[in-house]
């Protein structure tokens, strides 16, 4: 119920943009625009986590694209689910386009699971409502989609806020688990991670790492590249979708792989 008046306030009662302040709208144009972006694509940080599965965003993390985010997050603007969904949408397109084989296998969208605490604190699972609205619009563009909530903590982890990228991977390493069953609904589809925001890359690493224990993924070899048939195969390679990343990951793709990040600490 307390989520349910979050959301139903947030879009009647809404009194400035969620992203700049502009007042009389939840969303105005600019900031819309700024969370379309040019187009996803891939990101990485640096250092790079080993295991980090190949990770496409939709923007760059910072102005109109933050204060949204966190809105969302923290402040429970539920009404902002959508247009963050659509932004996450183009990410898991772009993310599974190059893997994916003939025919047309569904998307499974797995979201990196938020603590209980975490969601008691906010009132809801951001990143699993916002998986929820971009597999909705997957589906109405003719993509068959659906998110696959199979990710658990098995233990707690400290606030990431404040770590560096090796604190970070130390904080998650070995806490996350794949729930009884799920290797199997994983069979079924394509299979995407998503996240609402991508910093040092460890959530993402050890998210991957869970899966693989039922799940491994299968990396086509020269001989399956040339024949183009990978539907043999049961596995494919792991890849991510994220709403947004760090501004120097994008970077890092268009210029020098030397390029360091400094991560923030807003995960």
């Amino acid at each position: 119920m307390r989520g349910w008046w979050r959301e139903i306030s947030g879009l009647v009662l809404s009194g400035a943009c969620e992203g700049c302040g502009a007042p009389r709208t939840g969303l105005c144009a600019r900031c819309a625009g700024a969370l379309a972006g040019p187009g996803a694509g891939r990101v990485r940080p640096a250092p790079e986590p080993a295991g980090l599965p190949v990770v496409h965003a939709a923007v760059p993390y910072e102005g109109a694209v933050r204060a949204l985010l966190i809105a969302h997050k923290e402040r429970g603007a539920l009404g902002l689910a959508g247009v963050l969904g659509g932004a996450l949408a183009g990410a898991v397109e772009a993310a599974a386009a190059p893997v994916a084989g003939p025919g047309e296998r569904p998307l499974l969208l797995v979201p990196v699971p938020s603590s209980r605490r975490s969601v008691r604190a906010r009132g809801h699972d951001p990143t699993r409502r916002v998986a929820l609205a971009a597999a909705a619009r997957l589906r109405r563009a003719g993509r068959p989609a659906r998110v696959v909530p199979v990710l658990r903590q098995r233990r707690a982890v400290a606030d990431q806020a404040g770590l560096d990228a090796r604190g970070r991977r130390a904080n998650l390493a070995g806490a996350l688990e794949v729930v009884r069953g799920g290797g199997r609904l994983l069979a079924a589809g394509q299979v995407v991670l998503v996240d609402d925001l991508m910093t040092t890359g460890a959530t993402l690493a050890e998210a991957a790492r869970a899966l693989g224990v039922v799940h491994p993924p299968f990396i086509p070899g020269p001989a399956e590249r040339a024949a183009g048939d990978f539907a043999q195969h049961e596995f494919e390679q792991r890849v991510a979708a994220v709403i947004a990343s760090s501004p120097a990951s994008f970077e890092i793709n268009r210029n020098s792989p030397r390029t360091w990040i400094v991560a923030g600490g807003e995960r």
